[in-house]
């Protein structure tokens, strides 16, 4: 009858304003990590990275879902069926051949930190050869760098090991995102932040990207969503914001 149906309408009008975003969109799990100041699980919105993600997906079909881990088991995880993707990375060909890539937004310079009193200067990668270089497992760093095999490359779990290890004077240089080192240092070591400084120039001005698997079906619609969506953050003012 025409009341039944009008009752049903009712109840779902009621529901779609008290549970939004329940009944509309699909979740699109991705795994991150935490490194603030870009994400972080206890930063408000989770930090830049959290919300750019977000607001990108805001008007489209699709809900992201975000789970912290350390960074290789990220990467372990965007491979299983469990999740859709991964983000932030920066580019890489080897990557490309397993996942794809969004659109960029912007991250900050990648440099090398150094101890003030050592004098370490570079023109080429091959002048890093004498010294020991911190390195997080599975990250990506720049391509010259990440196939320069000549180097001393020391692994640790995170930016946070290798900060610790270059002021106990374990290595020479950590390569890390400039913002990601200094806010380490500030937070967990403000009484050695003086002793540590940067080397220039910059091994790269980076973007970050979002990565969706390529064996996921849904892949070219979520990327579509999500360009679209970071392409209106740019015309609108909300990403430079």
């Amino acid at each position: 009858s025409k009341m039944k149906t009008l009752k049903i309408l009712i109840f779902w009008a009621v529901l779609m304003v008290l549970f939004p975003s329940v009944s509309l969109g699909r979740t699109v799990k991705l795994a991150t990590l935490d490194w603030e100041p870009y994400i972080g699980s206890g930063m408000e919105g989770q930090g830049y990275v959290g919300k750019v993600v977000r607001m990108a997906f805001d008007h489209s079909e699709f809900v992201p879902e975000y789970t912290t881990f350390p960074w290789a088991r990220v990467v372990h995880m965007a491979t299983s069926k469990n999740y859709d993707g991964y983000f932030p990375e920066y580019y890489s060909k080897e990557i490309a051949k397993d996942f794809y890539f969004s659109d960029p937004f912007p991250s900050g310079p990648l440099v090398l930190f150094k101890r003030k009193k050592d004098s370490i200067s570079y023109k080429t990668l091959e002048d890093l050869k004498p010294y020991s270089i911190g390195v997080v497992r599975g990250y990506v760093n720049t391509e010259e760098f990440d196939n320069a095999s000549y180097l001393k490359k020391v692994e640790a779990v995170d930016d946070l090991r290798n900060i610790k290890k270059l002021i106990n004077g374990w290595i020479d240089l950590v390569v890390a995102d400039r913002y990601v080192g200094e806010h380490l240092l500030r937070t967990y070591y403000p009484e050695f932040a003086d002793e540590i400084d940067i080397v220039v120039p910059p091994l790269e001005i980076k973007q970050l990207h979002i990565c969706i698997s390529k064996d996921n079906p849904e892949a070219s619609r979520i990327l579509e969503a999500f360009n679209a969506g970071l392409d209106r953050m740019r015309q609108n003012g909300s990403l430079k914001q």
